[in-house]
């Protein structure tokens, strides 16, 4: 369809508008009583034989036209409710002069139809319209192949209309509420409690991420968008709220990819009296009763790759995976020059900088992408780590994993650090990596020390990132398919680069 064509459909369509005024119909009507959804009448009538259907009675349903096809005196057309979709049969000996104004509909209007169920000839279960009412006026045509809309981007922009003509668009945002749905299901059934927190934060914390920030005009202070909410909740569990959690928005002014969204929605959790290895099992627990209750299966397809859910998940060193990678021993005290040549050796240019850095650039370059099935990778060095706890057998490392399926980041956990002392500390060596221009520094939050020195249990915390969750479930590779509305740079300039290298 050309340009051209639209605008001359949008012409017709207003002519049309018009034409409803005139006869005095309301083309952005009001309710309509609807006793029935297209999917409910699937799923109870689609076995019926001919006696049960002509038993059923009278149905009203309400929804869009998707498609519409008349010969003559008889006219065939689907309409689409949020359930599905349900063919519709229009006769001009049974609809009178409103048989004129059924065929003289634009698909993408929205209608109210009563009328009783039958099967045609090649067995669809169809509803015999006996009467209907013009509810909302469509002025845009749908793309001319209704069942397809392919362009990515407008897909994306106009997710209006992804989600009318796509039912794959629909099925993952559908897939999208169960998954949250299970989650919490899965928590509160174990006693954990669902909290907010805020959104708006003095201090940006529980992340290293760079924030968004904003200004309170009332109270003339800065802002900050949070990049997390975990010392916030962290806060409750000092308050005696023993077991919580947050299904929460997040934001980062960071880049976009297929990987990174600015503003995403992560699970974040609390455990007192529990250590990493107990959200391990937890881990593993809920991952395989949410694929079970929403796939059927622990066997899932990532790409070309089949993924197997069934614990137990492997665990993996950090410093081992760095080893593996390099064909050297590799640990804290390892002479830095001599890593950096190694990882030259296996193509990667180190960035320099301090010994952690080199370690997380040869870990996400070299080992991330070998991590497909799930891995549990385990004991982290502490400079990647400021909010965690020390590992008792080696000071050098924390008690933390990050769990990767499919070579993506999809959780974080750890041992929480519950040492006010030492948490002090840690957030004076982040509060210099800021004065040294380190945007994504962890910022010191002399309140939240002040909740510690309070006292906190032993306690273990997590965060799993629902979009990257979701990918995998619905076997997506880009996290914008599995966002409603995913952050793209204005109309008309450069798309987002869908390979990542914006991050």
């Amino acid at each position: 369809m050309t340009l051209d064509d639209e605008n001359e459909q949008i012409r017709q369509r207003r002519e049309k508008l018009e034409a409803l005024r005139r006869r005095g119909i309301d083309p952005f009507g009001g309710r309509y009583p609807v006793t029935h959804w297209a999917r409910g009448l699937a799923d109870r009538l689609g076995n019926a034989v001919d006696e049960e259907l002509k038993g059923f009675g009278a149905v009203s349903l309400a929804g869009r036209l998707v498609a519409l096809r008349h010969h003559g005196k008889t006219c065939f057309a689907h309409l689409m409710d949020q359930t599905g979709r349900i063919q519709l049969y229009a006769r001009a000996d049974a609809l009178g002069d409103e048989y004129a104004r059924f065929v003289d509909l634009d698909t993408g209007d929205f209608i109210g139809v009563t009328g009783e169920m039958f099967r045609t000839r090649t067995g669809e279960l169809t509803v015999a319209v006996k009467a209907f009412t013009f509810l909302a006026k469509s002025l845009r045509p749908l793309p001319e192949k209704w069942h397809g809309l392919k362009d990515v981007e407008t897909r994306y922009r106009q997710r209006y209309v992804d989600l009318v003509v796509n039912t794959e668009t629909r099925a993952i945002f559908q897939l999208r509420a169960r998954l949250i749905g299970g989650i919490r299901k899965f928590l509160d059934a174990r006693g954990f409690l669902e909290v907010e927190t805020p959104m708006m934060q003095p201090i940006p914390g529980g992340a290293i991420a760079r924030p968004f920030k904003t200004h309170h005009n009332a109270l003339d202070m800065e802002l900050y968008l949070r990049i997390a909410p975990e010392l916030y909740l962290k806060r409750l569990v000092v308050g005696g709220l023993e077991r919580v959690y947050e299904i929460n928005r997040n934001f980062r002014n960071e880049g976009v990819s297929t990987q990174h969204n600015p503003e995403f929605t992560t699970l974040e959790f609390y455990q007192a009296y529990a250590d990493y290895t107990d959200l391990m099992e937890l881990t593993e627990a809920l991952f395989t009763e949410l694929a079970q209750s929403l796939l059927g299966t622990h066997a899932l397809q990532w790409g070309e790759h089949a993924i197997s859910l069934t614990p137990p998940w492997r665990r993996l060193g950090f410093f081992e995976g760095i080893s593996q990678a390099l064909g050297m021993t590799v640990t804290p005290a390892t002479d830095a020059a001599a890593v950096a040549r190694a990882a030259a050796g296996k193509g990667l240019t180190p960035h320099g900088g301090a010994p952690w850095e080199l370690w997380k650039d040869v870990f996400e370059t070299l080992v991330e992408p070998t991590l497909v099935q799930p891995t549990f990778v385990i004991d982290f060095p502490i400079e990647l780590s400021p909010l965690a706890k020390r590992k008792r057998d080696n000071a050098a490392l924390v008690d933390r994993f990050e769990l990767f399926v499919g070579r993506r980041e999809l959780a974080n956990a750890y041992s929480e650090l519950n040492d006010p002392i030492d948490q002090l500390a840690r957030f004076r060596e982040q509060a210099q990596l800021l004065e040294r221009g380190d945007e994504e520094a962890h910022w010191l939050d002399e309140d939240y020390v002040r909740a510690l020195e309070q006292g906190m249990p032993p306690a273990a915390g997590e965060g799993i990132g629902i979009d990257r969750l979701l990918m995998l479930f619905a076997n997506q590779p880009s996290i914008r398919e599995v966002i409603l509305f995913p952050l793209l740079r204005p109309e008309g300039g450069r798309a987002p680069d869908e390979g990542g290298t914006e991050r």
